[in-house]
């Protein structure tokens, strides 16, 4: 089995649902993930993407995080984890007729304050990953896709400045470590980075910037993992970066990548 697939937090999907649809219509992948959905499932536009030959998997909650798969394949809901126990929608899973296995992720974004003596956003995150790492350990994930908006930009030159941002919440040591427990306990390998193993790159730029193209202070926060047993077999990765300059666009951006099981 060939499919694209793509992953997308998407910051409000029935604010959004337009530039999902061009999306959709437009690239065509197979899967797509959402993240930070901000919608309860019913109120989701599911009508709207069967129409264009998706059906939806999700976990919502009104106004906050939420997650959804959108598939033109068939797929069934494999469940979800409540991680440290809050009852957020920020994980949710789907598996394939061949096996596979999707994981869409939402990890929490950890606040302004990278100290959890002060800032409970940023022990929260610190939390959601250790249990993930647990998680993985516990049950070694096989044949398996992890994707989502990690709100943690590891590598030096996945942020504009690496020595800017070492003390901005989503690059700090603790938080590129934690990830990389996350990562060596479930065996993943990242797939962008093993297509695109050079070079500056970049998901995500602040609403903030008057200019986000022209400024370019990106990081990237949005990621495609594979389990080490099927990494092979991912290949072609992309992030859509002129996404950002879309009508009503979210802060992120789609990223891609295709897989021949």
């Amino acid at each position: 089995m060939a499919f694209t697939l793509a992953t997308w937090n998407i910051n409000s999907v029935r604010l959004r649902q337009d530039i999902v649809a061009k999306l959709l219509g437009e690239n065509a992948p197979d899967i797509l993930c959402l993240q930070e959905c901000k919608s309860p499932v019913e109120l989701m536009p599911a009508e709207a993407f069967s129409a264009l030959g998706y059906s939806l998997i999700a976990r919502g909650q009104k106004g906050y995080n939420g997650v959804a798969i959108l598939s033109r394949i068939p797929a069934v809901d494999a469940g979800h984890r409540d991680f440290c126990a809050k009852g957020d929608a920020r994980h949710v899973a789907a598996r394939l007729e061949n096996g596979v296995t999707i994981h869409n992720f939402y990890v929490p974004a950890g606040g302004d304050v990278p100290d959890r003596e002060v800032n409970e956003k940023f022990g929260h995150k610190l939390d959601f990953l250790t249990e993930m790492r647990d998680w993985f350990a516990a049950e070694a994930p096989e044949k398996s896709i992890m994707v989502g908006d990690l709100n943690i930009a590891p590598r030096e030159d996945d942020v504009w400045s690496h020595k800017q941002l070492l003390k901005i919440v989503s690059h700090t040591p603790i938080e590129v470590d934690h990830l990389a427990q996350v990562q060596n306990a479930g065996n993943w390998v990242d797939i962008t980075r093993a297509n695109i193993p050079e070079g500056q790159l970049y998901s995500w730029w602040s609403y903030r910037s008057k200019d986000w193209d022209a400024a370019d202070k990106g990081r990237r926060l949005d990621h495609i993992w594979a389990t080490a047993d099927i990494a092979a077999s991912g290949h072609s990765s992309h992030i859509l970066r002129q996404a950002r300059g879309w009508e009503k666009p979210s802060d992120h951006v789609p990223v891609f990548a295709s897989f021949d099981l």
